[in-house]
């Protein structure tokens, strides 16, 4: 049997993440580490300052934890884990990030959807959707353009609406001048 794939790391340096696989619960051993659906899902990508900032504060606490549990500790290479070293069990990041939810007074909503949200968010300051696809590992760019088409749709809308009001300007300036002048060659109105 071959040995498990590395975990993904954090290059806080260099301001990047790499994911080499990914943790599935299994009914005969428990949490395990398994290759990425594909070879797209392994990947390397940037982090914010924010992020990075975070991560860094992270590092310190692990470190008191890792010191803490003493010879209990596990090195599992993983960044997020128990107190212990083991990794974090879904059940228990979904409860932890629900806890959070209901702290702020919001809304909850499953763990996943943030990366949708990131995704949004990202299509909405006009990312090209090939970087999004990078950013999300997705092994063809129709599987990202299929999923966020309903943000590509309103984006086209609002592209539409920036045209119509671009070629509106120049016949509305036209009608304004009022003293004869024409109007500059580009402008035409578009009916």
């Amino acid at each position: 049997m071959d040995a498990p794939p590395a975990p993904g790391t954090f290059d806080l340096t260099g301001g990047t993440a790499s994911f080499r696989c990914t943790l599935q619960c299994t009914n005969t051993a428990g949490l395990t580490a398994r290759p990425t659906k594909t070879q797209s899902s392994e990947r390397r990508i940037a982090l914010p300052t924010e992020c990075l900032r975070s991560l860094e504060q992270h590092r310190a606490r692990q470190r008191q934890e890792r010191e803490s549990a003493g010879t209990g500790w596990k090195a599992s290479g993983y960044v997020f884990t128990r107190p212990d070293g083991n990794p974090i069990e879904g059940a228990t990041l979904t409860g932890n990030f629900n806890a959070l939810l209901r702290r702020a007074r919001l809304r909850r909503i499953r763990f996943h959807d943030l990366r949708h949200s990131a995704a949004t968010l990202l299509l909405e300051q006009g990312v090209e959707l090939v970087v999004i696809k990078e950013l999300l590992g997705h092994a063809r760019i129709g599987v990202t353009a299929t999923v966020y088409a309903h943000v590509r749709l309103r984006l086209q809308r609002d592209a539409i609406d920036l045209l119509g009001n671009a070629l509106r300007a120049p016949a509305e300036a036209a009608v304004r001048l009022g003293d004869g002048d024409e109007p500059p060659p580009c402008a035409a109105v578009v009916r």
